[in-house]
């Protein structure tokens, strides 16, 4: 446990180091998100249709979306594919610890780091802006901690499903497909793109239980109080089931992966 700490250590102080990066990303999603707001303030006031959620719930959703943006698995991380791609994971074949739980503990500084430089000064900032523009804060304070803890939740699974677009690599000679394909399918069906209240009622048992929910909407549910604190421990139990289900469907690619190792490069 000690050697998958200190993973998480390195690479934290290693991506602290970017700050210009984190202020650039920073001004991009405020950007960005103030665009987003036009549009649904647009669409607000041209539809008479009651709408599953109101207008100043939806652009709180849109800010919690960009400031969480960055702990999406929407990539893999580079250094990890440059060394599959490279050769040098053969290397890392012969460290004394499990080579997917490092990547793992690689994976979470990959996505804390960007939350604490970028995510937290936006949110911060998008409180203070006026009503129904900016942010409100949690439904309530027993919101506010069921969204801590589900976004914990999001955190693992976000890194779970991140290594699995890593693990892919392993099998294909430029990896791109996954790298397409998982993180489109994240950014739909998770609420980054459209909040998944605003899809058809048909579809929402089906959204709420794919694995993509507990990335984004299951916490943002909490917060803007449309999920009740006392139904956080299903939620939390789905976040962790899938979290579980990915983690182990990695493990198994990456031990069938290297069992005939074929190192290109190097």
């Amino acid at each position: 446990m000690k050697a998958y700490l200190s993973i998480i250590k390195i690479r934290f102080a290693v991506q602290l180091q970017y700050r210009a990066a984190a202020m650039a990303g920073l001004c991009t999603q405020i950007f960005w998100g103030f665009v987003r707001v036009m549009v649904y303030h647009a669409f607000y006031l041209s539809t008479t249709v009651t709408q599953p959620i109101s207008l100043e719930q939806t652009v709180t959703y849109t800010w919690l979306v960009q400031a969480t943006f960055r702990m999406l698995p929407w990539n893999a991380d580079a250094e990890v594919l440059s060394l599959i791609r490279s050769g040098n994971v053969a290397y890392e074949l012969c460290r004394p610890v499990n080579l997917y739980f490092s990547w793992y503990c690689r994976s979470i500084a990959l996505r804390i780091v960007p939350m604490i430089l970028a995510g937290l000064p936006l949110f911060i900032v998008v409180l203070m802006v006026p009503a129904n523009y900016g942010a409100m804060l949690p439904a309530s304070a027993l919101s506010g901690i069921a969204f801590m803890i589900t976004m914990l939740g999001a955190l693992l699974l976000s890194c779970a499903i991140s290594n699995i677009i890593s693990m892919s690599a392993l099998w294909t000679v430029a990896g791109d497909g996954m790298r397409i394909l998982i993180p489109t399918m994240v950014m739909m069906f998770s609420g980054s793109i459209i909040p998944l209240a605003f899809f058809p009622d048909w579809s929402q048992p089906i959204l709420r239980y794919l694995p993509f929910s507990g990335v984004l909407d299951i916490p943002f549910s909490f917060y803007l109080g449309t999920l009740l604190p006392s139904q956080i421990f299903p939620m939390l139990i789905l976040q962790l089931s899938w979290t579980g289900i990915f983690i182990e469907l990695g493990l198994w690619l990456l031990s069938s992966a290297t069992r005939r190792v074929v190192v290109q490069g190097g």
